[in-house]
């Protein structure tokens, strides 16, 4: 039988602005892809790349591409001048890293467009709901570089002073000529509309939020310090994101600029990390849990197990999902770490880490260590990516449910079986969690056969 066809691809290019912007060790080898080789079927490369990482060596993802081809039909802003209320939103590119894209979500209305980027409150919402707003917010953008974070011209310095405002405000930018039928798909950020080249911005009616305008002024305070320190003030997560990419905190002569869908993740894994070590000194969970929630096609069960923390996620992508084209294969992905953590970046991207920080919340307020998986099952109905605040989101809402409580594993495992359409047997091989249980179960059964058969010997000796 003709051996199946690989796709080898070279990945030696480390993520630039680690060095420059961690300063948690732990956190930096979390995020730094080591030199690896991609060594993945021709049919899963898509949930491999997502779109992002160029594996198939198109310099444009097909997928993504009919998406726009979509998108291409929607009414566009016409004007090269655009008025609007920012959420407030901001958006850093990557390509051209340390040059890179820079500046303001407007979208053309006045008013309270607050939830326009604050995806805590999206879930609920229908795909039409999320790309119709989403892609109102015209990326009105200017190139700089990123170390201008420590002295900006003033169209960087109007865009750090809408980044940090607390409510939405009032914008006016003149672009080149008008903005481009280019929109923002990526499975780490949310949805971007048209991109402008800004001549000029203007900015009005901007009420700072006085916890960013703390870390911004304090450059003595480094990065991830300033992270923790606005999560316990109650900055929501995405508002931390948004103030890190626009490099408003740190160490003042370190501060950089850091492309969007970089903060997203840098921000998930500092905090998760921080509550994971919080978490290893509470007593361990004495019994089986499992929390549920079904949202845009996607069924999730997060399971909550007895043991010291380990964390696994899996995601099963169901034929004519996203980012599994075919017509008749399951892709499957996951990722694990032990008690010790990671020591490199998750082949699943930003969607581990975000479900990451959901759980590690969840145990800090109980107060409680356990072993968690996290599955995922996607299916048709998921057809355009809206970002990692998706598996955030869903996750952290499964865990407000109430759980269904298991006395033994055996439960857990039937249970799963039945919620999913994906077979057992298919969850289990790739599931570590779920391989080491089924092991000590088979060694719990197999030394009290021992037990059993040594009381048996002694009756007969008597």
């Amino acid at each position: 039988m003709e051996e199946e066809p690989k796709i080898v691809k070279l990945a030696r290019k480390k993520i630039p602005w680690v060095g420059h912007v961690i300063d948690d060790k732990r956190v930096a080898q979390d995020l730094l892809p080591p030199d690896v080789t991609y060594k993945v079927p021709e049919r899963s490369i898509c949930l491999e790349c997502r779109g992002a990482r160029n594996l198939c060596g198109k310099k444009q993802c097909p997928i993504v591409l009919k998406v726009f081809s979509y998108l291409k039909v929607r009414p566009l802003i016409e004007s090269d001048v655009l008025r609007g209320s920012s959420p407030p939103g901001v958006f850093v590119g990557r390509i051209g890293y340390p040059k890179v894209f820079v500046g303001p979500l407007i979208p053309p209305e006045i008013g309270d467009t607050g939830a326009y980027d604050t995806p805590e409150v999206w879930f609920g919402w229908n795909f039409g709901d999320i790309i119709d707003f989403r892609l109102k917010m015209v990326r009105a953008c200017f190139k700089t570089e990123v170390r201008k974070a420590t002295n900006p011209d003033r169209l960087l310095s109007n865009t750090i002073e809408l980044a940090i405002s607390s409510t939405p405000v009032d914008a006016e930018t003149r672009f080149r000529k008008p903005p481009k039928k280019v929109f923002l798909l990526d499975d780490e950020v949310q949805p971007m509309g048209p991109l402008g080249l800004v001549e000029d911005l203007q900015i009005s009616s901007v009420k700072t939020d006085r916890r960013l305008e703390k870390v911004f002024y304090d450059t003595d305070m480094k990065a991830s310090e300033a992270v923790l320190e606005l999560y316990q003030k109650g900055v929501p997560v995405s508002k931390i994101q948004r103030a890190f990419s626009m490099g408003i905190m740190g160490v003042g002569k370190d501060r950089r600029l850091v492309p969007t869908r970089w903060s997203i993740t840098a921000v998930d894994s500092i905090i998760s990390n921080h509550l994971i070590d919080r978490v290893k000194d509470f007593p361990q969970l004495d019994e089986y849990r499992i929390y549920e929630v079904n949202y845009l096609d996607n069924r999730f069960l997060v399971i909550f197990m007895p043991g010291p923390w380990t964390y696994e996620s899996i995601e099963v992508w169901f034929p004519e999902t996203l980012w599994n084209p075919t017509h008749d294969s399951i892709f499957v992905i996951g990722d694990w770490e032990g008690y010790q953590g990671r020591r490199n970046y998750a082949r699943m991207g930003g969607c581990y880490y975000a479900a990451r920080l959901a759980v590690t919340e969840k145990l800090v307020k109980e107060k409680r260590q356990a072993t968690v998986l996290i599955l995922r099952e996607a299916h048709s109905g998921y057809v355009m990516p809206v970002g990692v605040w998706f598996v955030r989101e869903s996750v952290r809402r499964a865990l407000m449910n109430p759980p269904l409580r298991f006395e033994d594993f055996k439960e857990v495992i039937d249970y799963i079986g039945e919620r999913f359409r994906f077979p057992l047997g298919e969850w289990i091989k790739n599931s570590r969690i779920l391989l080491d249980a089924l092991r000590q179960e088979k060694l719990s059964s197999f030394l009290g056969d021992i037990k059993t058969n040594r009381g048996r010997n002694s009756s007969t000796a008597r």
